[in-house]
């Protein structure tokens, strides 16, 4: 052949070739044989070697790359990828809807799974793919073109003549049966195996060898044009024509009339989840129109014409091998199950709260039990019951233990209280979460200073208790595994920026026993300083609106307690701030109690935070009928619906503004 012909024979070849890739990976019904398909891309390869200068990027020949890459270049997105906002109930989709109605009148959705898997974008011009990238932080994200070539059912050059230029979204995930097929594999080798199939889709489209990535059985659901030089009026048209020009739609999204039919199909695609061959963790509802789409506009974080479904907790059996004793920050002994890995709602659970020994005791639950596991969403997965029916024999309780587990002290258990306590306030376990309370973000948020450095630190006796963290020194802090000059220098830096940090703060890192960031913040404005805090009789403060005899008492407790102030004056001479300066001129919302619900536009939720306290009020989390003011962003969730109904006062961000003079 000459080579006109040649030139001819491959774009015949291609054509062939994308055809039957289209028939096999994205409508699942192919054709031809695998040996008659192997062998049409066995010519063309021939072919092209023979003739270098005819391979072009969009050829079935370029899916598997060449040498590893040394890393990725970050590239930005032809428009934002923003993420979902979130519900686990179908009245908050309810009251999306009524939002949706109140903007734009009369709407129709798309309901579609939620893919639990890692977000994409693909990029085409003049209708082949010259980008695909990870989502990223929505702006930006990581150029993965060569990883996501070697994903036969994303499609190198688009069929038909209708779309040329477009960026669409996607979500590649790892087929169930392909992860569990992989694992095993893995496992026979001695290599490591991925804990769930969504880090298994974003660990291997990450991969710098574009040959790693061809070896694992990824997929993709293409979702939502992102940008396109073609206009379409609706999602479910979008959704149609994307399909025509070669890209895998999930067979499951559907145009719905009403959002009450848009939770009736939520429930089937709850009740479907277990049957499908990928993991989704919800349903995402979007307005159809995209008019109206645009006149809803969006957040700087969220869209508002779509919301996120997500379902409720998944279940599941495995055994329990053994129940471990966990010590708190408090002293406290929780035993905790250790269990037979069992995969649930995206995650591999190996362990999971027993709450208490009550608890234990109540649900009969037994060493080398078959148990029932749950997990929702972020929420510590916990083991609902024993199956009694598939227990074996004379199985082993877990009683109460007479010692704490780690520093062998005798434990103590008050006639009439759950919990059961390690009195030792050095144990070991004990100090480890105060140091943890301490430095946590909501308390004097010390960066840097995981669980991991903590244990670290006390291993090597480096610290006895908190105060021991302001005395650290570099050369200390190098002694540990895992750290170097800039990384020892970034934790000497955050335990000093600490110092500065306010007394509610403060208050809350302590630890005192029933003392949350709410009674932190009442305490700091009521009196203004740790001095004065911890000379306050128990009897004034049960008399403050808000803290309850027991908070009262263990507050009254801690401040009796010589090690308490013992550590207290410690941190006063390191240089801890211990008081603020009391104002009464500039302290208008003294004792107000806020609570803020929805995005704000002008002012991030701490910075209005921060403007509240600094006047002297109090933010809480929750609507209560002592709740002063409820400022109300976009969005604003069910605390607005209970504050309509208790009939405070609700402002919105420019009210709130004006209130607080910024």
């Amino acid at each position: 052949m000459n080579k006109k012909e040649v030139k001819k024979r491959i774009k015949k070849l291609r054509d062939e070739i994308n055809y039957h890739n289209f028939k096999y990976y994205v409508e699942n019904s192919p054709v031809i044989s695998d040996y008659e398909f192997d062998q049409l891309l066995k010519e063309l390869e021939s072919l092209e070697t023979q003739f270098p200068d005819l391979v072009t990027p969009d050829s079935p020949t370029q899916r598997v790359g060449g040498e590893p890459l040394e890393g990725f270049t970050t590239v930005e997105h032809k428009k934002a990828m923003l993420s979902l906002d979130n519900t686990y109930n179908y009245d908050e989709l309810r009251e999306f809807d009524e939002r949706v109605k109140k903007n734009v009148g009369e709407v129709e959705y798309v309901v579609e799974p939620k893919i639990d898997g890692a977000g994409v974008a693909l990029l085409y011009e003049n209708g082949t793919l010259v980008r695909g990238s990870t989502r990223g932080d929505g702006i930006r994200g990581d150029d993965i073109t060569s990883n996501l070539k070697t994903i036969r059912s994303i499609p190198l050059r688009l069929r038909g003549k209708k779309i040329k230029n477009i960026e669409v979204r996607g979500e590649v995930y790892f087929p169930t049966e392909g992860f569990e097929k992989y694992n095993k594999e893995q496992a026979k080798k001695g290599e490591p195996v991925f804990v769930n199939p969504r880090n298994a889709a974003a660990g291997s489209i990450r991969q710098l060898d574009p040959r790693i990535v061809a070896s694992r059985p990824l997929n993709i659901f293409i979702y939502y044009i992102l940008f396109s030089d073609k206009d379409f009026q609706t999602q479910e048209k979008a959704i149609n024509a994307l399909k025509e020009a070669g890209f895998r739609i999930n067979p499951l999204t559907k145009k719905i009339s009403n959002i009450e039919e848009a939770i009736k199909y939520c429930k089937v695609l709850e009740e479907k989840r277990e049957t499908l061959n990928y993991d989704i963790d919800g349903a995402v509802i979007k307005v159809n129109s995209f008019s109206q789409q645009r006149e809803l506009g969006e957040t700087s974080k969220h869209p508002r014409w779509e919301i996120s479904y997500k379902f409720a907790a998944k279940q599941a059996t495995t055994r329990l091998n053994d129940i471990d004793i966990q010590v708190g920050r408090t002293g406290t002994l929780t035993p905790v199950a250790v269990l037979e890995p069992v995969y649930i709602s995206g995650a591999t659970i190996s362990g999971a709260t027993l709450h208490n020994f009550d608890e234990l005791k109540r649900k009969d639950i037994r060493i080398g039990d078959m148990v029932l596991v749950e997990r929702s969403g972020d929420v510590i997965p916990q083991v609902v019951k024993s199956i009694k029916e598939k227990r074996k024999g004379k199985l082993k309780k877990k009683g109460i233990p007479k010692k704490c587990p780690v520093c062998r002290s005798k434990i103590v258990h008050k006639e009439g209280e759950v919990a059961v306590r390690c009195p030792n306030r050095m144990c070991p376990a004990r100090l480890k979460w105060r140091i943890k309370y301490y430095a946590s973000r909501d308390a004097m948020d010390v960066d840097h200073l995981g669980e991991s450095t903590i244990d670290k630190l006390i291993e090597n006796d480096l610290i006895d208790n908190i105060a021991d963290l302001y005395n650290l020194k570099k050369e200390d802090i190098l002694t540990l595994e895992g750290f170097k000059e800039k990384s020892a220098q970034n934790l000497l830096d955050s335990i000093k920026e600490s110092k500065n940090q306010s007394l509610s703060r403060l208050i809350y890192g302590l630890g005192i026993r029933h003392v949350g960031k709410y009674a932190a913040q009442l305490l700091a404005s009521q009196y203004n300083s740790i001095d004065k805090l911890a000379k306050v009789d128990i009897e004034e403060l049960k008399e403050i609106h808000g803290l309850g005899d027991k908070t009262a008492e263990a507050i009254g407790t801690f401040f009796a307690t010589e090690e308490n102030i013992e550590l207290i004056n410690k941190l006063k001479n390191i240089g801890i701030k211990t008081h603020e300066v009391a104002r009464t001129e500039d302290m208008p919302l003294k004792g107000k109690k806020f609570v803020f619900t929805g995005g704000l536009q002008s002012l991030s939720r701490p910075d209005a935070s921060d403007v509240v306290k600094q006047k002297g009020g109090i933010v809480s989390s929750s609507v209560s009928k002592d709740t002063d003011y409820v400022i109300v962003g976009e969005k604003p969730g069910s605390k607005f619906e209970k504050a309509k109904k208790l009939g405070l006062t609700i402002l919105d961000e420019e009210e709130f503004k004006k209130l607080v003079g910024k």
